[in-house]
This record gives C-alpha cells, sequence and structure tokens, in this order.
C-alpha cells in the first residue's frame, strides 16, 4: 500500500482506538493482513469454540484457515448440515467473528443483517466478539457510516448472494421492502457494558466490501 496512504491509516487507526477505548470496546492497529492474523490469534485462545457471521474480511486475512485447520472448536455454519443449529451454538461460543459494514472515526460500529444472526450475536451472546476492520470501512460520522454500509455493502452483498433486490440492479439502496432484502436488522454498536468483550482489529488494508 502507497506510504502516504499507510500514513494517513496509522493516524487515523489512533483516532479510532481512542475512540473504542471511549466507549469500552478494545482497539489494535495491524500493517497488513499477516499481523492481523498475529493480533486475532492472540486474542482467539486454542481449544475456544469460535465461529462468525459471514465475514469476509475474516477469510481474507487467513483466519478461517487456520481455525479450521488449528486446535480451535470451528462452527463452520456453511459445512453445517444444520444451518439453524449453528446459528444457534454462535450465542454461546467463546468467540465469535464478524466484520463491520462500516464504522466512524470515533469508534462507533454499523452493522446491516438480512437473517439478523450476525448482529444478534453481536449484542448480546458470545463471550468474545472480534471484528476484523479494514480502513475502508473508516467514515467520518455515523450518517457517512449508514450510508456505506446501505450503499456500498449492502448492495455488493445482494449480488454475492445473487438476490433480486433494486440494490443488486441498480447498485444503491432504493430503501426496498423487497422479499429478499438484506437490510432487515440495523445494529448501532456505540458501547460495550462488558469490559474486555468486544475487540476491533484496524487492517491498514482494503478488505470486505
Amino acid at each position: 500500500m502507497d506510504k502516504m496512504i499507510t500514513k494517513r491509516n496509522e493516524l487515523l487507526a489512533q483516532k479510532v482506538i481512542k475512540g473504542l477505548e471511549s466507549r469500552n470496546m478494545s482497539g489494535y492497529y495491524a500493517k497488513d493482513k499477516e499481523e492481523a492474523l498475529e493480533l486475532a490469534l492472540k486474542l482467539i485462545p486454542e481449544e475456544s469454540s469460535v465461529t462468525m457471521g459471514g465475514c469476509m474480511s475474516a477469510r481474507e486475512i487467513g483466519l478461517i484457515d487456520v481455525l479450521k485447520k488449528g486446535n480451535y472448536n470451528f462452527i463452520d455454519r456453511d459445512m453445517s448440515k444444520d444451518k439453524r443449529a449453528a446459528m444457534l451454538a454462535a450465542y454461546d461460543a467463546d468467540v465469535f467473528l464478524s466484520s463491520a459494514n462500516a464504522m466512524t472515526d470515533d469508534g462507533i460500529i454499523i452493522n446491516i443483517d438480512g437473517n439478523s444472526n450476525r448482529v444478534s450475536a453481536i449484542a448480546q451472546g458470545p463471550k468474545k466478539v472480534v471484528f476484523i476492520v479494514g480502513m475502508n470501512k473508516v467514515c467520518s460520522d455515523v450518517d457517512a457510516a449508514m450510508k456505506r454500509a446501505r450503499n456500498v455493502a449492502a448492495p455488493i452483498n445482494a449480488q454475492r448472494f445473487g438476490l433480486s433486490t433494486p440494490c443488486a440492479k441498480t447498485g444503491s439502496c432504493m430503501n426496498c421492502k423487497s422479499p429478499d432484502t438484506i437490510c432487515c436488522q440495523f445494529l448501532i454498536t456505540r458501547f460495550s457494558r462488558h469490559e474486555g468483550r468486544i475487540h476491533v482489529i484496524l487492517v491498514n488494508d482494503n478488505l470486505g466490501f
């Protein structure tokens, strides 16, 4: 990544981390995917039960491959015959992996969900939540973060899943009520009442959508 962009990301990440700390959440900065993987594994003890909610960013840094091959109880929803049971197991997992559709530079995390298993697990249940977030997802405020989530992340995910939503066809949010909509639940995580539960790894890279 360009040195000037890296320097900007380092400075911005420090602001985000201070914002997270003020909200009783922990933040970390990784200079690249490899460092992000190292940080994530330090937060996930061996033999932990681990699951996730469709986190592309965790795949992109190689975390999922390591968890599947290592000494971890990785609950793979995609490979499970009973997907509902796999999703419910997330609420009692030691670690839940997620990314953010967007977040603000003062540490507020925005997520939109269709089935709502991801946002509900972020809000309550798993003992620890580890976010993997590319610096491309950091926005100036909640309004900008919400616009990113609705007009960037949601259309791309709708296209990725082959859904028949207006945003999949137009590339931007149409505020639809389509049966296929993935904008069913909006979660704004602005504070954690449980110290040590939410951890955000900011990565000096463009990850996810």
